[in-house]
């Protein structure tokens, strides 16, 4: 499961405070006295380099700076007292020493609670332009040198969640779980401490719980989910998630009871909402038993039984096994299926035309046998999705559920050797204007496919094409992929549908 909120983020360069080497010098904005010759020293070393032309006169004053204050918390005996670590601080604000600076201004707060305020800002001049420089990177690319970027600037603002966050994002794009959940959990952390904050903790907080959902760690993600709820207790995608952990904990009469009074709440959601809601209802349903290896085990140990059984007593014991093992499995995922298909279908009744909820529908309507409405979505996903091989696979497993031989291997030849172009659409994002579409169309066969024309049209909730544009795929070699994208005008636009221009 790779579903998070606010992973695509928009990366934006901050309107940054001056450069520390360009800060002119200011004065503690808090009560703080030097209370000794050289703690005196140093400040008036620092004012001097801050407000110095030249850049060797600078350096000197810096120099001689950190030199009295390293003096004075060392031999000094002013280890106790606030001003010398502040204006050490300072001093790694004019230097650029994030690690100094955190470990110097964490002291001096520590002594003198008062200079919170003021320390903060002097993090944010250093902070803005290093985590600029992160932002910068990602924008490139430059992943490596971006999370570097990222790391700096956490340790120099320890108290502003973004940088974790981006962190965070950043390993969870480079597929390192573990390493992103621990930097949402901090980011979670931080956030908590400062109710402006109150966004990135709850996104923080939502996709640490998905991460873990996503490795199994079902204990984990439930704490992570409780804890959610505690602040959020009526985000029905979150309950359903939540039953989701019930479900794999063995406490089904709990997620049935969330996913009830989820479902329940259908009309006040959205159909984005209802379609998340349905689709984690319905993956929380185990795989299906097989009956075939259990019915194997029992036969082999019976056949070793002494007295020896008679194939009828084998047959008859180990056809109770199977039977049983499906009859439970009927049992349990009925329930789950009927609540998950009631949401996915409010969702549709709101945009009739949205591909994830017609699959999942008709992946709904097989596990529960109603092979009727299973042809009746893989047709509609069809006409939306006609050239995914996702699609076409659930066209032919409808089918088959039907019993029509013909058209299921139609299907299935169509997806395993006659498709031309595999299109799948990874994208499609609000914008200002309208909607922005991307995807890929690859070749699956072992010849090149030729040029094809694809027309999108994009529709509003009653199926009304707001937007139509066509796409020319070029000839694509054997294996190889050609970018699909389509920026669309109009505000009323929630879903898409293609076909191949013949």
């Amino acid at each position: 499961m790779r579903t998070v909120r606010n992973l695509v983020v928009g990366l934006s360069i901050l309107g940054a405070p001056l450069s520390a080497q360009s800060v002119k010098w200011a004065e503690a904005k808090c009560d703080l006295k030097p209370g000794h010759f050289l703690v005196n020293s140093g400040l008036l070393y620092l004012k001097s380099a801050s407000n110095a032309r030249f850049d060797d006169q600078r350096q000197k004053d810096l120099r001689d700076a950190q030199r009295v204050l390293n003096q004075a918390l060392t031999t000094g005996g002013q280890e106790k007292n606030p001003a010398a670590w502040y204006y050490l601080g300072r001093y790694y604000v004019l230097t650029n020493d994030a690690t100094g600076l955190d470990t110097a201004f964490a002291k001096a707060e520590e002594l003198k609670p008062a200079c919170k305020d003021d320390i903060s800002g002097w993090r944010r001049v250093v902070w803005v332009p290093v985590f600029n420089a992160g932002v910068a990177a990602w924008q490139a690319n430059n992943v490596d040198s971006a999370i570097a970027s990222f790391r700096r600037a956490t340790a120099m603002l320890p108290s502003e969640p973004t940088s974790t966050k981006y962190l965070a994002t950043l390993f969870f794009n480079s597929n390192q779980p573990d390493s992103a959940a621990a930097y949402f959990r901090r980011s979670a952390d931080i956030a908590a401490k400062d109710p402006k904050f109150a966004q990135d903790r709850k996104d923080a907080l939502y996709n640490l719980a998905r991460i873990e959902q996503s490795q199994e760690h079902w204990a984990q993600a439930g704490a992570v989910y409780q804890e959610y709820l505690s602040l959020y207790p009526n985000d029905p995608e979150v309950l359903a998630a939540m039953g989701t952990v019930y479900m794999n904990t063995g406490k089904k009469d709990s997620a049935f009871a969330v996913y009830r009074q989820v479902v329940a709440k259908g009309d006040s959601m959205g159909y984005y909402t209802l379609y998340r809601v349905g689709a984690g209802i319905s993956q929380s349903v185990p795989e299906e038993p097989d009956t075939g290896a259990a019915g194997g085990n029992c036969r082999a140990t019976a056949r070793s039984a002494r007295p020896p059984l008679t194939a009828a007593r084998i047959k008859a014991r180990c056809d109770s096994v199977t039977k049983g093992m499906a009859a439970e499995y009927l049992s349990n995922s009925k329930e789950a299926y009927t609540l998950s298909a009631q949401a996915l279908d409010a969702s549709l009744k709101l945009n009739p035309y949205y591909r994830e909820a017609l699959i999942h529908r008709a992946n709904t309507a097989l596990g529960m046998r109603d092979s009727v409405t299973a042809l009746e979505m893989a047709r509609r996903l069809i006409a939306v999705d006609p050239m995914n091989k996702q699609s076409i696979k659930m066209m032919a497993y409808a089918q088959q559920a039907n019993g029509k031989v013909d058209s299921t291997l139609y299907y299935l030849r169509l997806h395993d050797s006659t498709l031309v172009g595999d299109v799948t659409i990874s994208q499609f994002d609000s914008t200002d204007g309208g909607r922005d579409l991307r995807g890929l169309v690859t070749n699956p066969r072992s010849s090149g496919s030729p040029p094809l024309t694809l027309v999108f049209e994009f529709l509003d909730n009653k199926g009304t094409v707001v937007s139509a544009e066509n796409v020319q795929v070029p000839a694509i070699e054997p294996g190889q992929s050609a970018p699909v994208e389509v920026h669309a005008r109009g505000s009323t636009i929630v879903a898409w549908r293609y076909k191949r221009q013949s």
